[in-house]
């Protein structure tokens, strides 16, 4: 059988097995949030949703557990849940609004938004066995108070985060603090450049981190900002009611390398928009949401799905019921065209949950999972009957998939997969190249970036077929040294390094230069440009970037 039609017929057959065939089985009810007596429930913002590496979905809820404080939990894509830790709301924290961020080590990072020693929140750690550590309790000054998001983990390793006040001004902070616990403050909001940052931060291909603050900016509607690991922060969109506003939703990056997000209000009709934002910053707008039939006001973020959809969820609006007079929410679909690609594909009605505030998240089982705040038939414990949550799931009939913990590293480096069948696995390869790997168990296993490695899709070969990473690994460039070590305008210098053979651009001192040749993947020879001043040399490939250790000096 030829290569390419094998390789299709694994597709279909892995389709097949994880896909539902009617379109009725599409939305489907996970788990009643009260469902048995000291369930957390009230799933808020951001709440984010993260797949562990043992295949379990893990987040946190504000309410519930065993002394009323919220909890971090567990849930089998099957439906079973489990407390993984109960909050007391003391030392340890209460009201964890936020969810979870799965770390490179394999512990959850996450935030309290009450609690601590002083009382403004934490910033946690815990185990996949339920041992917390509580890295920092805010204080109100300039480190920041009242987090309601999680932690992300940036390019070095550390955690970078938000709260939603405290700082200098009283109107937000940005933070980093390492896995074993220190908090340096980075920066703090004082109105001009954004307030209130309400959402998690977003590790953006570049290195940089990206994040929206609510209100603030040259017209008060919030802004969409960038933030440099050093604490530079550059605003890269202001927004202005017409085109959005009010965003407290946290951007993720497509596949095409677009920052994509949502609003709660402002655009045509003041319910919020869908919008794209390229790189460079240009802004557009995807998608009005109508107030009515569309829904109104997406609180939560979007997520893309391998179908290469975004999928995300309104808080009120849709088909109204008997349960919510003017909407439960919905459920919805839009493509990167944008405008006449908005499909609403559930509209919540109170048993199969009401009002979602938390972004989408796809597992590698393939199915969209999303946790509406209110809703469902759940009633033990202290929630009432329809106040208590549930999560549902929608299956957009894709094959399963992997999920690198990380998207980007150096040749060399261990890197974490999920996924799905991993036991018995026969082959990982990083854009074609063999790897050596490690099989932990049928959900996640480790590999070693190969030399050769450049910028590209992972694939895991199992039994069933060959599984695909979601997204491209950035293979990062390394330069190791260069030659000569000065000379004037025209001298051609070698740089020896790694990763090399994706190069597209090379400066020197901030010049580029116009000719280059990359002789292999750990040797370029390139000629110094005019106009080059003295400083690093830097690479640029499909990876990311490479600066010398030394600078170049022209003569």
């Amino acid at each position: 059988m030829p290569r390419m039609r094998s390789s299709i017929l694994l597709a279909a057959v892995l389709a097949a097995a994880f896909t539902n065939a009617s379109s009725a089985q599409a939305f489907s009810m996970v788990y009643q949030f009260g469902a048995k007596a000291l369930d957390p429930y009230d799933p808020y913002l951001s709440g984010i949703m993260v797949q562990g590496r043992d295949g379990n979905i893990w987040s946190t809820a504000p309410s519930g557990g065993d002394n009323g404080q919220g909890a971090v939990f567990k849930l089998t894509p099957a439906g079973k849940l489990t407390v993984v830790y109960s909050f007391t709301g003391g030392l340890d924290g209460g009201f964890a609004t936020s969810g979870l961020t799965l770390g490179r080590d394999g512990n959850y990072y996450g935030t309290t938004e009450q609690g601590g020693q002083f009382g403004w929140g934490t910033v946690f750690k815990i185990t996949a066995a339920g041992v917390l550590t509580t890295l920092h309790s805010f204080t109100n000054s300039t480190d920041g108070a009242q987090p309601y998001a999680p932690p992300v983990q940036g390019a070095d390793g550390d955690f970078y985060g938000t709260t939603y006040q405290g700082g200098q001004n009283g109107l937000g902070a940005i933070y980093k603090v390492a896995s074993s616990g220190g908090l340096t403050p980075l920066y703090q909001f004082d109105g001009t450049a954004g307030q209130y940052p309400y959402a998690p931060l977003l590790l953006g291909n570049d290195g940089n981190l990206y994040g929206t603050a609510i209100y603030g900016g040259t017209t008060g509607h919030g802004v969409i900002f960038r933030i440099s690991p050093a604490g530079k922060l550059t605003v890269e969109h202001n927004f202005d009611d017409t085109l959005g506003a009010y965003p407290q939703s946290p951007l993720i990056q497509g596949t095409d390398g677009n920052f994509y997000g949502t609003t709660t209000s402002g655009g045509t009709s003041g319910y919020g928009v869908v919008f794209k934002m390229t790189p460079t910053g240009t802004f557009t707008v995807l998608h009005h949401i109508n107030g009515t039939t569309d829904g109104r006001a997406p609180y939560g973020g979007l997520v893309q799905a391998t179908d290469g959809s975004f999928y995300g969820v309104t808080t009120d609006g849709g088909t109204i019921n008997t349960a919510c007079p003017s909407g439960c929410g919905t459920f919805f679909r839009v493509t990167p065209g944008g405008f006449t690609s908005f499909t609403v594909l559930h509209s919540f009605d109170g048993p199969t949950g009401a009002h979602p505030f938390v972004s989408p998240m796809q597992h590698t089982n393939g199915k969209v999972y999303a946790d509406p705040r209110l809703g469902g038939t759940g009633s033990a414990g202290s929630c009432p009957v329809g106040s208590c949550g549930v999560v549902v799931s929608w299956n957009p009939a894709v094959p399963p998939f992997v999920r690198a913990v990380t998207n980007s590293g150096r040749v060399g480096n261990s890197i974490g997969l999920l996924g799905e069948l991993f036991t018995g696995a026969t082959a990982v390869r990083f854009n074609g190249q063999l790897a050596t790997f490690t099989v932990s168990s049928a959900t996640y296993m480790t590999a070693i970036v190969p030399a050769g490695a450049t910028t590209g899709n992972v694939t895991v070969t199992v039994q069933q077929g060959i599984l695909t990473s979601n997204k491209k690994f950035r293979v990062t460039p390394q330069i190791t040294s260069f030659t000569p070590s000065s000379g004037p305008v025209g001298t051609v210098v070698t740089i020896i390094g790694v990763s090399l053979t994706q190069t597209t651009k090379i400066t020197f001192g901030g010049v580029a230069a116009t000719t280059f040749t990359v002789n292999s993947d750990t040797k370029i020879m390139v000629t110094v440009p005019s106009g080059a001043v003295s400083g690093k040399i830097v690479v640029t490939t499909a990876g990311g970037t490479a600066a010398s250790s030394a600078s170049f000096t022209v003569t």
